[in-house]
């Protein structure tokens, strides 16, 4: 009975199947659960091992499955070429099958039969797109990230940079400013709203303290390359969640990647990358952007069905010539944008976020016509305060509303609205 045969049952008929093979518990496992527990215990007791991995192909044609997060492991499973080229496997594919013990002068367990590729039978991966084939939109589904009354941060988002399935979007942040907080909440928003899409955050070149308080904060896979680690093993774990990434979305799935930062990732490729006999401003060889920004491209929305949304920090005003350099490379390229200011966040004034310079490229295909006229109406009202005092004035009006349809209501209701209406 392989994993085609499994998935065909129906859930009670799986039950059958999981007691008689003394499986505990089965009326708490999901159906996909419940088959792989099914496969598992069925090698188990042909003498067999099971395991499974994220695939990472490499130069020389064969592979491991990383079972330790990302990083390489002595647990990790050894895939022959042959097995790769038979179901087209690629990097960042979820594999599970039978095993073998290492054998003589071997120093890894082995692949001996694949029974699942990301969770489905291993013959239809022959037969997928590539991500590359897939045909890119604007963004038209929204993420909707206003949780409770209380979350400032998320409704503000909600209103000023608005996030849909497949965007691309930088959150550009000086030192101390709460872009951790920022994206901490993001992340708990995604998946309190959306438990369906797939959320990846990814750490590069960051305190080791500061992963521990992202996975203790976030429901979702954490992958992170610290500071101590060489800039190699930054850009093998950021390609290899890109990769991952990918093979979800070829299978229809939403996901998002928030991203921690950018900067550090294009700061790794300028130390690694070949020279080109150029350099840019800073000390930053042109060839070192090329990667990062085929990493950040890789965001789109998807017309035959899935999405991979990108949210990554731009560190500004570090006192570093490069890290400038850097951010206006990619300005351009994302189609939202969230500032955090840090005059803002001396004051303690919390979300840091400077509503004139965020915003959405083709935000009317995210908001309703009654926002998208409230927020013409705010920007048109508050154009002439400063960053201060329009972010204040915002967030004390967020806190007097239970949610941002009473805070819509709200403004659209207010004498500066008439006025702003009667000068149109």
């Amino acid at each position: 009975m392989n994993l085609g045969d499994l998935e065909a049952k129906t859930i009670q008929e799986l039950y059958e199947v999981a007691r008689k093979l003394g499986i505990a518990g089965v009326s708490k496992l999901r159906k996909k659960e419940l088959v792989f527990e099914i496969l598992k215990m069925r090698a188990e007791s042909e003498g067999l091992l099971f395991g499974d991995g994220i695939l990472e192909i490499m130069n020389d044609g064969f592979g491991f499955l990383r079972v330790a997060g990302l990083n390489p492991s002595p647990d990790d499973i050894y895939v022959s070429p042959s097995q790769i080229r038979r179901f087209a496997l690629r990097t960042g594919d979820d594999i599970s099958g039978q095993i073998r013990p290492p054998k003589d002068n071997e120093k890894y367990f082995a692949l001996l039969r694949v029974e699942a590729v990301n969770g489905a039978d291993p013959d239809s991966a022959t037969r997928r797109l590539f991500f590359e084939d897939l045909t890119p939109i604007y963004p038209n589904d929204r993420l909707h990230l206003e949780i409770t009354p209380r979350e400032i941060t998320t409704r503000m988002i909600d209103l000023v940079a608005p996030l849909g399935k497949g965007q691309r979007g930088l959150i550009v942040s000086p030192p101390k400013a709460g872009k951790t907080t920022v994206l901490k909440k993001l992340a708990n928003s995604i998946t309190t709203n959306h438990p369906d899409v797939v959320l990846m955050v990814l750490l590069v070149d960051e305190r080791p303290e500061e992963v521990t308080d992202m996975e203790r904060s976030v429901r979702g896979l954490v992958m992170s390359s610290t500071f101590d680690l060489p800039p190699e093993n930054h850009i093998r774990v950021a390609e290899m969640v890109l990769e991952r990434a990918k093979r979800q979305v070829e299978h229809s799935k939403d996901v998002v990647i928030l991203m921690d930062s950018i900067t550090r990732l294009a700061r790794a490729y300028n130390l690694v990358e070949p020279p080109s006999g150029r350099t840019l401003s800073g000390g930053l060889d042109p060839n070192a952007l090329r990667s990062p920004k085929r990493f950040f491209g890789a965001a789109r929305n998807i017309e035959e069905g899935g999405s991979l949304t990108i949210i990554a920090t731009a560190l500004v005003e570090t006192g570093s010539r490069m890290d400038d350099v850097i951010y206006e490379e990619f300005k351009g390229t994302g189609n939202m944008e969230l500032h955090l200011d840090r005059k803002l966040s001396e004051k303690r004034i919390f979300p840091a976020i400077d509503i004139n310079k965020s915003g959405t490229r083709k935000e009317e295909l995210l908001l309703t016509a009654e926002e998208l006229d409230m927020m013409y109406l705010l920007r048109r009202a508050m154009g002439s305060l400063g960053a201060q005092e329009m972010t204040e004035l915002v967030i004390e009006r967020l806190r007097h509303t239970k949610n941002n349809e009473e805070f819509r209501q709200l403004v659209v209701k207010s004498p500066f609205a008439d006025n702003v209406r009667a000068l149109s």
